[in-house]
């Protein structure tokens, strides 16, 4: 809109010449609308958004990119962090809860054979899940359309993207509070756990969709462990 005046340009046209260009480059990874007076909007595709999750469940590490470049005088510092006890982090109790929620539903999962892990009992929280069946897990239906459209779903999802950003694409001026991130990340997850059913006649009735929540749980559980251990310094426990 500032460049209509410079350009002599309506901004509508401007935005759809934009749009234009951005399609051709990226078409696959978002759907873009103009929308008076010459805003361009974005929205991911669901395989673009579905091809995410599963790296985040079952894929690669979070913050890889970030923990690249650290000085080796950080794991030692990690170390000593994590040797605080749960009374010393009353605040954190919840986030740790959630994780540990989250390692307890997924190996329930495998003993009852919903999915099936290839080391379903790890020695510490895991960094991301070693799943062998159903892999990819079934994020989209058969129209290609994201089985997770409930509202608590898109909730949980949107906190996940917030927390990466904020991983990935620090502040410089340090001004992310990971203990807020944290809670509200687990507060999601709860609503999620509370409205988004997974056992009992989901998982008879629509198998599918209890393994797309399930990948949901791994998404989580990966986010909050690297956010416990990484951002907090504190342990990330399988069970309480």
């Amino acid at each position: 809109m500032r460049l209509s005046k410079s350009q002599n340009q309506k901004a509508m046209e401007l935005a759809s010449a934009i749009a234009s260009d951005l399609s051709g480059i990226c078409g696959d990874v978002f759907s873009i609308q103009i929308v008076p007076p010459g805003w361009i909007h974005f929205e991911l595709t669901d395989s673009t958004l579905a091809t995410w999750l599963q790296s985040l469940a079952v894929g690669s590490s979070v913050g890889e990119g970030e923990m690249a470049g650290r000085e080796q005088g950080a794991g030692e510092q990690k170390s000593r962090e994590a040797e605080r006890t749960i009374d010393a982090q009353n605040s954190l109790f919840t986030v740790q809860y959630a994780h540990a929620r989250c390692c307890s539903l997924v190996l329930l999962a495998h003993r009852e054979g919903l999915i099936k892990l290839r080391e379903p009992v790890p020695n510490t929280s895991p960094t991301f899940w070693d799943v062998i069946s159903p892999n990819p897990l079934p994020w989209l239906n058969c129209d290609g359309i994201l089985r997770l459209n409930h509202l608590d779903e898109g909730r949980l999802i949107s906190e996940l993207i917030q927390v990466i950003d904020n991983i990935e694409c620090p502040d410089v001026g340090g001004s992310v509070k990971w203990e807020k991130v944290a809670l509200n990340l687990s507060q999601a997850f709860e609503k999620f756990w509370s409205n988004c059913r997974i056992w009992g006649e989901v998982k008879i009735t629509s198998p599918e969709l209890a393994q797309a929540r399930l990948g949901l749980l791994m998404a989580t559980q990966s986010v909050l462990r690297y956010v416990l251990e990484e951002n907090l310094g504190v342990f990330a426990p399988l069970e309480l």
